[in-house]
């Protein structure tokens, strides 16, 4: 008999970010997206960067991940990533401060170098989180309107 929820744990160094059961998740793999429902066959794999949703009821809400791992088992699915932030949580004034001063790093570096690769993956970062906020509803509740 298939399970017909999912026990989701996301885990990073500094934190516990969350625990719950949920109806379906959506993970961002190294070569792209995976979804996961109730009753998946078991695998590891490796994440890149990007967002995970996931589904409780009517709701769906979203993390970053910054690259990890994931161990997805037919009831549970844990996942280590390096970072990982709620949507709610980012401030995403920030998150634009930041990609704007990548962006122009950026431009000061030639395409192959460690500070243009580090630059390159400062942007995805920045733009991962903006876009994260963004469908969860945040942004607009965060930035101040002049």
């Amino acid at each position: 008999m298939l399970p017909e929820s999912i026990e989701l744990q996301v885990v990073t160094p500094e934190r516990h970010v969350l625990e719950e059961t949920v109806l379906a998740i959506e993970i961002p793999g190294k070569e792209g997206y995976l979804g996961v429902l109730p009753g998946h066959a078991p695998l590891i794999t490796e994440l890149g960067v990007g967002i995970l949703a996931y589904r409780t009821g009517s709701a769906t809400r979203y993390l970053t991940i910054i690259e990890g791992y994931a161990e997805v088992l037919p009831d549970r699915v844990i996942v280590l990533a390096e970072i990982s932030e709620k949507a709610e949580e980012i401030d995403v004034d920030r998150s634009r401060a930041a990609q704007d001063r990548a962006q122009r790093a950026l431009a000061q570096h030639g395409p192959g170098t460690a500070e243009w690769q580090a630059e390159r993956q400062a942007i995805e970062r920045a733009m991962v989180r903006i876009a994260a906020a963004s469908q969860a509803g945040m942004a607009r509740a965060q930035t101040k309107e002049p």
